[in-house]
């Protein structure tokens, strides 16, 4: 049985994690737009209306198809470290990983940028016209969700007393708002505004405005906002004492989104498209690489099989991204040898009857492999409150019971085969403080960078630090198939891959596949402070599975943990049927991911 109906149109189709964003995108197809601007206007609604999991201030990438120029390419949204963030800087305060939270950790912010490119590069509409529903929310309001409303209220204390332009952003007289509590944030609206007229100052033709708005961000008034407060507020963070920012306006007047190759992998006649390894988008085709080689269908769904298989996979390929990945312009990634078919099989072999409690990342050109020397926060060493939160870099509450991230997903197709996925994240309102006059927190994904120089994941001046973000666009037959992703952190390559391969193994349909029972192993070192794994443990949702095969993994060695029913992931899709239909699915999970096909 269905909780949501499959969604099947002739014109277009959003899906995305919040209904409000998903609304705005439709509308741009009324404005004359195509599936581009209908993911843009989407993306900057859910900067407003998702500000605990993303905003401005964050990053993106952003997996393009491009029926006029029949390719895709990848929009690469995520910032480099400052030019002043080197390790020595870092040892000589004394740190020995970067902190999770406040604004040592700021990248330049790269969301804005990668939006307005994609807009440039493949988009009709102008940027007062995409901005127009995030400017509105912004003013008028939307409606608090729960996890927001708790993460105000654990983080409360600490906007009154130290990140005080937080207080003013988020607090009603010093207070929480109540989940469904309808919440402005005028000074964002503000931002966005001057933005677009800025941007219709440079003249009449749409190019010009893009660029327009480029400049406002980062050579104008944001990015002059963003280094008087980076340069000189002293923050508190999660080292417990206070620190000034690396960021200066001249890392942000440097950086212009990148356009990149895709990573792809053919699997079973579907081609998946994935960003680079700065991103963790190739682990999900090492693993497509290793289960290649197993008849998943004949294990059934849902089987001791057919879990523990998929997991051990997970297990191999993610241990070769704690090795090799970072970014290529930096390191020597051997990203050919990693999707070696060959290489798969040797690694495929590791795969056992029992649960493996290493990691074991492997040599795919005959280089040992290096896993990170790193050092965080340790966990629990401090009392519940404000400052446990910003040990942890995650954009939740954290709780003794979980330990997962979240971020955000945006997807639209329309029929004439134009297609995207993106996942925004980054710029959360927990880990960071609002920058004065503008309205949003920096981001915080310094923090996936290593104080390890040996490591391809070094923290450098001007280099990107590895990413958890990672949308996937998947090719059949040479045309477009199939746009999906989900939030996640860690877990994002897993609970996509279980949909993914739930529709391609399983014949499950997009929607039935989104709504599949989930799962995913905590065996691998979080990217996120303070860096903790779980070997062994498999967490699978509660109620989705037979007793039966949980002994049998229990058996194999797996620590089998139950989330709640319907709690892991929000995996979101749309999709382009060979006659042409639109097709658009979106998990019930959370209670607020929606889709809408026409």
């Amino acid at each position: 049985m269905l909780f949501r109906p499959e969604l099947h149109g002739t014109r277009d189709a959003v899906a995305s994690t919040h209904w409000l964003a998903s609304a705005a995108g439709t509308a741009m197809f009324e404005h004359g737009g195509n599936a581009f601007d209908a993911a843009v206007a989407a993306a900057f609604v859910i900067q407003v209306v998702e500000p605990h999991l993303n905003g401005p201030g964050g990053d993106v990438p952003i997996l393009v198809h491009s029926a006029r120029d029949r390719r895709v390419e990848v929009i690469c949204g995520q910032g480099p470290m400052p030019r002043a963030a080197t390790v020595t800087a870092f040892r000589d305060l004394g740190l020995d990983f970067v902190p999770g939270s406040g604004l040592l950790a700021a990248c330049v912010p790269g969301a804005f940028g990668a939006w307005m490119r994609l807009l440039q590069r493949h988009g009709r509409l102008r940027p007062a016209e995409v901005l127009a529903p995030a400017i509105g929310y912004a003013d008028d309001g939307y409606p608090l969700l729960p996890k927001a409303a708790a993460m105000i209220e654990a983080m409360a204390p600490l906007f009154r007393e130290e990140w005080a332009e937080s207080g003013r952003t988020y607090l009603r007289n010093g207070s929480a708002p109540a989940p469904g509590d309808r919440v402005r944030n005028p000074v964002l609206a503000d931002t966005f505004r001057r933005i677009v007229a800025e941007a219709q100052a440079a003249g009449p033709d749409r190019d010009a405005q893009i660029e327009g708005a480029l400049r406002a961000f980062y050579e104008g008034f944001v990015a002059e906002a963003v280094d008087a407060f980076s340069t000189r507020a002293e923050m508190i963070d999660a080292t417990g004492r206070h620190h000034r920012g690396l960021l200066t306006g001249d890392d942000l007047a440097a950086w212009r989104p990148g356009i990149e190759e895709p990573v792809t992998f053919d699997y079973r006649g579907h081609l998946v498209h994935k960003p680079g390894p700065w991103s963790q988008g190739p682990v999900f085709l090492q693993q497509l690489a290793l289960l290649e080689g197993f008849d998943l269908a004949a294990m059934g769904f849902g089987s001791a099989d057919h879990v523990h298989t998929v997991v051990e996979a997970a297990k191999l390929a993610f241990a070769d991204r704690e090795a090799w990945y970072g970014d290529p312009e930096y390191a020597q990634v051997p990203l050919k040898g990693l999707l070696d078919t060959g290489y798969a099989a040797e690694r495929r072999a590791l795969i056992g009857d029992g649960a493996a409690a290493e990691l074991r990342p492997g040599s795919p050109d005959g280089r040992p492999p290096r896993l990170p020397r790193i050092t965080g926060p340790r966990a629990g060493r401090r009392a519940h409150g404000w400052l446990e939160q910003l040990d942890n870099g995650i954009p939740m509450v954290v709780r003794l019971t979980e330990a997962n991230g979240d971020t955000c997903f945006v997807t639209a197709v329309d029929r004439e085969g134009n297609m995207v996925a993106a996942t925004p994240s980054g710029g959360w309102l927990k880990s960071s403080p609002v920058v004065p006059g503008l309205g949003f927190p920096l981001g915080t994904r310094g923090q996936m960078a290593w104080l390890d120089t040996e490591h391809n994941n070094a923290l450098a001046p001007g280099k990107r630090p590895r990413t958890t973000l990672s949308p996937s666009l998947v090719l059949r037959d040479g045309r477009p198939y199939l746009a999906f992703g989900t939030p996640g952190g860690d877990q994002q390559d897993q609970w996509t891959l279980n949909a993914f391969i739930g529709h391609v193994d399983f014949g499950l349909s997009p929607q039935q596949a989104v709504e599949a029972p989930a799962f995913h192993t905590d065996h691998v070192p979080s990217s996120f402070t303070p860096y903790g794994r779980r070997p062994r443990v498999l967490v699978m949702e509660r109620g989705g599975w037979d007793e039966a095969e949980v002994r049998r993994l229990r058996d194999r060695g797996h620590e089998v943990e139950f989330a709640e029913p319907y709690s892991l992931g929000k995996v979101c899709a749309t999709g382009l049927a060979p006659d042409g239909s639109v097709l658009a699915a979106a998990s019930p999970r959370g209670a607020q991911a929606y889709a809408v096909a026409r």
